[in-house]
């Protein structure tokens, strides 16, 4: 668990690198890389604009200290997200971030194994992957079965994939924090 400081200088770190980046494409210097900031754990980066989602980029495993990944994934939700037009600086002051810090992944052999709203899932088959994050199955209120639905779709798989033998289905928990609950 991180502490509520811990928190939010990860929080400060995405939101100093993202704007520097896009004003002359440098980073910010990093937080000393000690304790659990030198940890190598996935992380995802959440940007949000008026509630709606503008970008999403993350690592289910880290490469490197928390504080490398979280810096990296910042950049890539910012200019990188397929789905989104690059983030134009004008555009910072309406956006709210959102990090998600991942436990390893656990492949699971029962989909009973699965805890909506505890457990984010990662999807694969042939050279098929999708994951969704824990939070996604409880804000748009899925029941398990659903929730699996939805992830082979991300994954561009069948909708009942999830039922077949060959595909891989492995679970994680994330500690997600966002600049909106450190307003209050």
């Amino acid at each position: 668990m991180l502490t509520p400081q811990q928190r939010q200088t990860l929080l400060k770190l995405v939101r100093d690198t993202i704007v520097q980046y896009l004003k002359d494409g440098r980073r910010p210097p990093l937080p000393e890389a000690k304790g659990v900031f030198g940890e190598v754990c996935g992380a995802f980066v959440t940007l949000h604009k008026h509630g709606e989602l503008r970008g999403c980029i993350g690592n289910m495993v880290g490469q490197g200290p928390l504080v490398e990944t979280i810096q990296e994934m910042a950049i890539a939700a910012a200019t990188e997200d397929p789905r989104f037009h690059r983030v134009r600086p004008d555009e910072m002051k309406d956006i709210d971030i959102e990090i998600s810090v991942l436990s390893p992944l656990r492949r699971i052999k029962d989909v009973n194994e699965i805890e909506v709203g505890t457990h984010g899932i990662l999807m694969r088959r042939g050279l098929y992957q999708g994951v969704l994050l824990p939070q996604v199955a409880t804000e748009w209120g899925w029941d398990r079965e659903t929730f699996l639905t939805h992830t082979c779709l991300k994954a561009g798989l069948p909708t009942e994939a999830w039922k077949n033998p060959e595909t891989v289905i492995e679970i994680f928990s994330a500690e997600v924090f966002g600049e909106k609950e450190h307003e209050k």
